[in-house]
């Protein structure tokens, strides 16, 4: 494939994701292709604590987590917030974990292209703030990734919806990306302008995503049988490690409902198989898809896009492959979604065509998305930044602040059914001086025991409050916006422009008339102007 012939660089792309990292290297002659590590272009984004030795990353790590679970970290993306994890008995900086990760990145570009320095771009998601990308760019120069260009996700996913897939995405016109990946969901709304891509809004869950429908899943095939409880809290280490296996096999059966109507799985310990149909599957993602599907209609209704200017929706993230998302957001939004063959390696492969678009033009800057909201439940109503004409967009009826000031969001899934929710084996403890890792106060049912790893996730969100009511009913129509005094702007740049036409190419010619006679050049002019008027007739 290739994605840019007239650009004459070697580039690498990353995407570091919370449960793959993928990578997608360029040539000098334009030719783009991911890096594949041990014979796969996903590397998952686990790491592995040796008792005395470097940290393992990818398949190795999940290998060595069959041994210790205890030293096993699956996700160290959800641990960016956090100084310091204990895997095992050794305290590991976060930093490290991320640059142990893309230091394997790093040895496989200088495996495929020898020691030539590529210009690395690193993606991160559009609500990161300063610190969070200051530590990722930490972790890249550490890796051996020096001066590395942050891209927002949504901004690399969108240019490769329009310069790799070729998608019409006309200036001032918006797409709408829904990356639904491992561990975490987001919607946003890019919009094109002329230099590139920008984030209008972007609203999302960091509780929902595949390992989401794994546990419902899991807790579906336990169905409250006392035999399972050495799975769902396991105690010796040989139930961690039959709990590790458990829940691998489940991700393999779901993704092989996303081709085929039915799978079947061994389930360790108890030693029966279980035979699980893709209504099944699809009957328990459910509550989890209509979540995704609310945040994202909400948010388009939100900016209340002119007609026409909605582009495409893009599926991004593997667990986007689900074929139920896909109809689920046609039957809502009446909008068929963009999806491909290998939706992971979106993010990547467009953040090589981003260099328009680029998240801060140095890791540690604040970007034009760094003051972007991200719609929470409570949160304070926050001011974008006027980097964008907003002016074909309403954002709301005449009479209200137009400074564009944020409304809090709506709760998208207020008819949520409250679930039990069970542990995922993948997250660790701390210990120490750092305190006892627990679940949030919203998903804590029980006490965890001191072994038992923290899960990241939870199967489904606990419903929150009310959606408050919209200020116009559904049935009118927003007023527009009066644009004032845009003729009278639009009289003068005409104006100007016929000023700047005539005068420009006279200006030019008495230069050149007079270059080098020693006269001054006001008589050049007046020379230049009876040559003009003899030309013509006028004397």
């Amino acid at each position: 494939m290739s994605i840019d012939q007239g650009r004459q660089r070697h580039a690498l792309g990353v995407d570091f994701g919370t449960s793959n990292t993928v990578a997608v290297a360029q040539w000098a002659d334009g030719r783009a292709r991911p890096l594949l590590i041990d014979g796969s272009p996903l590397l998952p984004s686990a790491v592995f604590a040796e008792a005395d030795g470097p940290l393992a990353v990818g398949r190795d790590a999940v290998y060595s987590a069959r041994i210790d679970p205890s030293r096993f970290e699956p996700n160290p993306k959800r641990r960016i917030d956090e100084d310091r994890v204990l895997l095992g008995d050794r305290e590991v900086r976060t930093v490290e974990m991320i640059a142990a990760v893309l230091s394997r990145v790093a040895e496989e570009w200088r495996n495929a292209a020898g020691q030539v320095p590529p210009a690395v771009t690193l993606t991160c998601p559009a609500a990161w703030g300063a610190t969070r990308r200051t530590l990722l760019a930490e972790a890249a120069t550490m890796a051996g990734l020096a001066d590395a260009r942050l891209v927002a996700e949504p901004v690399a996913a969108a240019t490769y919806f329009a310069g790799v897939l070729g998608r019409d995405v006309p200036i001032g016109s918006v797409v709408v990306v829904h990356d639904f990946g491992a561990g975490t969901f987001d919607a946003s709304v890019v919009a094109r302008t002329a230099d590139g891509f920008e984030v209008l809004a972007v609203d999302g869950r960091d509780d929902v995503g595949g390992l989401d429908i794994d546990a419902a899943l899991i807790e579906h095939l336990a169905a409250g049988d006392e035999r399972w409880r050495p799975l769902l809290t396991p105690e010796t280490l040989t139930e961690r490690r039959a709990q590790r296996q458990l829940w691998d096999d489940v991700r393999i059966a779901k993704e092989r409902l996303s081709r085929a109507q039915a799978a079947d799985l061994v389930v360790p310990l108890l030693n029966h198989e279980v035979h699980i149909t893709r209504d099944e599957l699809e009957k328990l993602a459910r509550p989890l898809l209509d979540q995704t599907v609310r945040v994202t209609k909400d948010l388009i209704d939100w900016a209340r896009l002119p007609e026409g200017q909605l582009a495409g929706v893009f599926l991004v993230g593997g667990a986007s492959r689900i074929p139920l998302v896909a109809t689920l957001l046609h039957r809502a939004l009446g909008v068929a979604p963009v999806a491909i063959e290998q939706p992971e390696l979106v993010v990547a492969e467009g953040s090589l065509l981003a260099d328009e678009a680029l998240l801060a033009s140095a890791p540690a800057a604040p970007g034009p998305t760094a003051e972007m909201p991200r719609f929470r439940k409570g949160s304070a109503p926050e001011v974008v930044p006027d980097t964008f004409d907003y002016s074909a967009y309403d954002f709301g009826p005449a009479g209200e602040e137009q400074n564009r000031e944020l409304r809090p969001a709506v709760d998208p899934w207020a008819d949520a059914p409250p679930m039990p929710w069970i542990p995922d084996p993948s997250a660790t403890v701390i210990k120490g001086q750092f305190g006892q890792m627990t679940p949030p106060p919203i998903q804590q049912t029980r006490p965890f025991p001191e072994t038992t790893p923290r899960p990241p996730t939870r199967a489904v969100a606990r419903p929150q409050q009310p959606r408050p009511p919209q200020q116009n009913p559904p049935q009118q129509k927003p007023p527009q916006r009066k644009r004032r005094g845009r003729g009278f702007v639009r009289f003068l740049q005409v104006v100007l422009s016929i000023v700047m036409l005539v005068s420009t190419p006279l200006l030019a010619m008495a230069l050149a008339y007079g270059y080098g006679n020693g006269e001054p050049f006001i008589e050049d002019v007046e020379h230049v102007f009876a040559d003009i008027a003899n030309l013509v007739g006028l004397t």
